[in-house]
């Protein structure tokens, strides 16, 4: 079973706020105490948190869902309800989160980048709240709002500095456990690597960089041949590339086609990928024929004999080192997103009329809509926000059927 996922779904929940508190006072010598109900506690947040130390999206394959707790019912003396913890799911460098209609939600691409995956519920006000001088005794209070649940699709673009792009066994994985200590899968078939590896190389001048060794590429990838796009948006982010051509006998084209192929292919898929530095060399260098070894006009490698390899690296430390300082500065910027305001009247095929917004709805989340009071405060907080108006412009007539949030009545106009 494979251990490297980059392609999940979330199902993340923020928890529900708690309900408000109907209370009144209630001590010696003193008979008729005012309210004193206190506050639901808001329940907590779900933040999807770009962390290092996470290297696939594997904990979300059978697992999808995230919820964060919800906060706790007022009580009477003014006691507020806590609040509910907020939930930090963390998820590798390099993740791009999106929903189910293709749009970027967030890009999570250095650590402690943070993205508000799911909003917890406001608390219900308690009845402490509703006290005015036309209103003495408030006997009723606010129910919690649940908390904001969605799905997004959760894909992870590799954040590596060199990338290895090659047709299928043309060295990348035995080149990758030379350089450097990672340890994948080497075997003499094709797509013998079936997932991405990563390896982290060490010079002697304490310079690091990341290298990737990819899927093998084939003509077509672009359009979804062989690995397709599994394989090509790895390379997205890779700030230079080293593409292997096979110089051995049994290469199926030569080496000019297998350049011409591989870099169609990166173009097909992204353009700018070929305005990234790069490095063409030639692999299996041990096995390659005296005269293709000496027609072809570059470097040469055997990751098997450890020919050339330092010189590559050396190459490569030189083209890593380049695209960090033409880099920009990284900024540091918060994108605020209003919540939507004011109400909106949707007309349904029955000739119902549903009013969406989140004051309207908030104003009908009372306790005990039973209440003639609790009543009258709802008919108030709805002919504040304009509800009635919209609804007459919108259409509806003496008796039509409205429904705001749970809460459902006919429509009388004033």
């Amino acid at each position: 079973m494979s251990g490297f996922v980059d392609q999940a779904q979330l199902n993340a929940r923020g928890g529900d706020g708690g309900a408000g508190c109907v209370s009144f006072r209630r001590e010696a010598h003193v008979p008729k105490g005012g309210p004193d109900g206190g506050d639901g506690g808001k329940g907590g947040d779900v933040w999807l948190v770009a962390d290092r130390n996470v290297a696939s999206l594997l904990a979300f394959r059978d697992h999808p869902h995230r919820r964060a707790t919800s906060g706790t019912h007022g009580q009477g003396k003014k006691r507020h309800g806590h609040g509910g913890s907020d939930l930090e799911v963390h998820v590798p460098e390099g993740t791009v989160v999106t929903d189910f209609d293709g749009r970027v939600l967030a890009d999570l691409v250095n650590p402690g980048d943070r993205f508000l995956a799911a909003a917890g519920g406001r608390g219900g006000r308690g009845n402490t709240r509703f006290l005015s001088n036309r209103r003495r005794v408030p006997s009723f209070a606010e129910q919690g709002e649940a908390g904001e649940e969605r799905w997004v699709n959760l894909e992870l673009k590799l954040m590596a500095d060199v990338a290895l792009v090659g047709f299928p066994n043309v060295g990348k994985s035995t080149l990758i456990s030379r350089i450097s200590a990672a340890k994948p899968k080497i075997a003499d078939y094709p797509f013998t690597t079936l997932e991405p590896n990563l390896g982290v190389v060490r010079l002697d001048d304490g310079v690091e960089f990341v290298v990737a060794d990819i899927p093998g590429l084939i003509e077509g990838a672009a359009e979804g041949r062989g690995l397709g796009h599994q394989f090509l948006r790895h390379v997205e982010r890779a700030r230079a590339l080293v593409v292997l051509i096979d110089l051995a006998p049994t290469a199926e084209a030569d080496p000019a086609t297998q350049e011409r192929i591989l870099l169609g292919e990166l173009e097909a898929y992204r353009p700018d990928l070929l305005n990234r530095p790069r490095l063409v060399v030639g692999s299996r260098a041990d096995i390659a024929e005296p005269d293709r070894l000496a027609a072809f006009d570059g470097p040469t490698i055997s990751a098997v004999t450890g020919d050339g390899l330092a010189s590559l690296v050396g190459d490569m430390s030189r083209l890593v080192s380049q695209a960090r300082q033409a880099e920009p500065e990284p900024e540091s910027f918060v994108v605020h997103r209003p919540l939507p305001q004011g109400i909106t009247i949707e007309r349904l095929d029955s000739g119902a009329f549903v009013v969406h917004g989140r004051a309207a709805e908030r104003a009908v989340a009372l306790s005990d809509l039973t209440n003639l009071e609790a009543l009258a405060y709802v008919q108030e907080r709805l002919r504040k926000l304009g509800v009635d108006k919209a609804l007459a412009k919108a259409g509806a007539v003496e008796g039509s059927l409205v429904q705001v949030g749970a809460f459902a009545f006919e429509f009388v106009p004033d």
